[in-house]
C-alpha cells in the first residue's frame, strides 16, 4: 500500500474530528451566546458552507483566512471551515495598532479576509468578507455537504500572534497535531471529562480560549462564547453549569473576587480554576480558590507549546502558598540548559528547552527566529527556571530580562514574586 495512503489513515484534521462528533451528537449544542445556540449538526452544516464560500473564492490547501473578530460564533466556524480544506487561519489580534495589524497581514498574506465590521476601516482597501449581512449571506449561497479537500495532521491549523519580549508580532504556526495532542493532553493530565461545557470568555485569538475551544468541540462539549470580561454573564454561567475549566487571569481576579461576594453565587461544580499563578497576589489565590470551590491551577504553558512543559500542579483551595513550584506534564521531554546548550545542575537557572507532539510548527515566515528557537532539535522557551531535588521546577524570568550587576545576575520576576507573597500587597511589577 502506498505511504501516502497509510499516512493519510493515520492523519488527524480537526475539522473532521468535529465532524465526527456531529454525526454522534447532532441534537446536542455545540455553540452558545447569549440566547443564541447553535446544535452540532447545525453548526456542521453552517461549517460546510464557509468552506465552500472559502473554496469558490480561491482559498486553498494551505491558504490563510485572516480573522479581526472579537469573541464571536463565527470565530470558532471561521476555524473550522478552514480547517477542513485545509486552510489555515490567521487570527489577529484586534487590539494591535495598526502598524502592528497591517505587519500581520503582510507576514501572512491571508487569500481572504473576514472581519467584524467595527474594524473594518482598519483594513481600508483591502477585500474583505463581514460578519453579520454579508457573511449570512455567503453561508446561504453555498453547498452544505462536506468539503471534499482534505488536511493532513502536520498540515498547520492556526496562526496565533505571539509578542514575546521584543519587535513586531510572530505568528506561531499551530498544525491539526499539535492541537488534537493538546486536546489529548487536557483530557489526561486533568482529567477533564468529555462532553464538558467550556466559557470562553478570554481572546478567542490567544491559545488561551482557542485551544480549550476546539478540545471541548472534538469532545462532544458545549463551548459558551463570552465577548470578553463580562461579570454577570460569567456570574451565570458558573451558577448554571458544571465546568471542569474556568480560565482567569491576573489583573481581574482583585474585582471578580469582589464581584462573587456580592452575588453570593453558588458554583454548581468548577473543576479547576486560572492561569499563570506567580503573577497572582497570594491572598487573592487564597480568597478565589475558597469562593469558587475549586483549585486553582499552577500554569506554565505558551502559544507555543500549549499546557506543557510545566502544568501539572494546583494551588489548594483556600491556600496561600509560600511556594509555587510546578510540575512537569507528561507527553513531553524537557532541559534546563546554559547560554551554550549545557545541561546545567539542579539547583542552577537554565533556559528551558521543551520538545513534545504538543510543539507548534514553527514561527511563519521567520527563519531567523526559527533557527535560534530550535537550535539543536529542541524548542527553547526563553524561560528560565530551576529544577529543585524533587523534580519540581521554579519559574525564575525570562532569559532577555536578567539584569547583571556587580558579577550577579538578578531576575525582576523574583523580586516580584517574594514581594506578592506579602499579604499587605496587592499587586507588584
Amino acid at each position: 500500500m502506498a505511504m501516502t495512503q497509510i499516512q493519510r489513515a493515520g492523519g488527524g484534521n480537526v475539522g473532521r474530528i468535529f465532524a465526527a462528533q456531529a454525526q454522534r451528537y447532532p441534537n446536542d449544542i455545540a455553540l452558545s451566546a447569549g440566547d443564541e445556540n447553535l446544535t452540532y449538526s447545525q453548526l456542521n452544516e453552517r461549517v460546510n458552507r464557509l468552506a465552500k464560500h472559502m473554496t469558490a473564492r480561491g482559498v486553498g490547501h494551505g491558504g490563510r483566512v485572516g480573522l479581526l473578530a472579537r469573541n464571536c460564533m463565527a470565530f470558532i466556524e471561521v476555524e473550522l471551515a478552514a480547517a477542513k480544506i485545509g486552510a489555515i487561519t490567521a487570527a489577529m489580534n484586534w487590539r494591535l495598532s495598526p502598524v502592528e495589524l497591517r505587519h500581520c497581514i503582510d507576514l501572512t498574506t491571508p487569500h481572504m479576509l473576514i472581519v467584524q465590521p467595527d474594524y473594518l476601516e482598519r483594513l481600508d482597501g483591502l477585500d474583505c468578507l463581514c460578519l453579520g449581512e454579508p457573511y449570512e449571506t455567503a453561508l446561504a449561497e453555498a453547498a452544505p455537504d462536506e468539503p471534499l479537500a482534505e488536511a493532513a495532521g502536520e498540515d498547520g491549523l492556526i496562526i496565533i500572534f505571539t509578542s514575546g519580549t521584543t519587535g513586531l508580532p510572530k505568528g506561531a504556526l499551530i498544525s491539526h497535531r499539535a492541537m488534537i495532542a493538546r486536546t489529548a493532553i487536557y483530557g489526561a493530565e486533568t482529567g477533564a471529562p468529555a462532553r464538558d461545557t467550556f466559557l470562553a470568555w478570554t481572546p478567542l485569538f490567544h491559545m488561551g480560549a482557542n485551544d480549550f475551544a476546539l478540545a471541548t468541540l472534538m469532545r462532544g462539549g458545549k463551548v459558551m462564547v463570552v465577548d470578553g470580561y463580562q461579570p454577570d454573564e460569567l456570574i451565570t454561567a458558573i451558577r448554571d453549569e458544571r465546568m471542569h475549566y474556568l480560565p482567569l487571569i491576573p489583573g481581574m481576579i482583585m474585582e471578580f473576587i469582589a464581584v462573587l461576594r456580592r452575588a453570593g453565587v453558588q458554583p454548581r461544580g468548577i473543576g479547576m480554576i486560572g492561569a499563570m499563578a506567580d503573577l497572582v497576589p497570594r491572598q487573592q489565590l487564597a480568597e478565589i480558590t475558597a469562593l469558587l470551590d475549586a483549585p486553582y491551577l499552577n500554569t506554565f504553558g505558551s502559544t507555543e507549546t500549549g499546557m506543557p512543559p510545566a502544568t501539572a500542579n494546583y494551588v489548594a483551595v483556600g491556600t496561600a502558598p509560600t511556594s509555587l513550584s510546578k510540575r512537569q506534564n507528561d507527553f513531553c521531554e524537557i532541559r534546563l540548559v546554559d547560554a551554550d546548550d549545557n545541561d546545567v545542575p539542579d539547583g542552577s537557572p537554565g533556559e528551558l528547552a521543551i520538545r513534545g507532539p504538543s510543539l507548534f510548527s514553527g514561527y511563519w515566515n521567520n527563519d531567523e527566529a526559527n533557527a535560534e528557537s530550535f537550535r539543536g532539535g529542541w524548542f527553547h522557551m526563553g524561560d528560565v527556571f530551576r529544577r529543585n531535588p524533587d523534580g519540581s521546577l521554579d519559574f525564575v524570568d525570562r532569559v532577555k530580562y536578567m539584569i547583571k550587576s556587580g558579577g550577579e545576575n538578578i531576575y525582576p520576576a523574583e523580586i516580584e514574586q517574594h514581594i506578592l507573597a506579602d499579604p499587605r500587597i496587592a499587586d507588584a511589577a
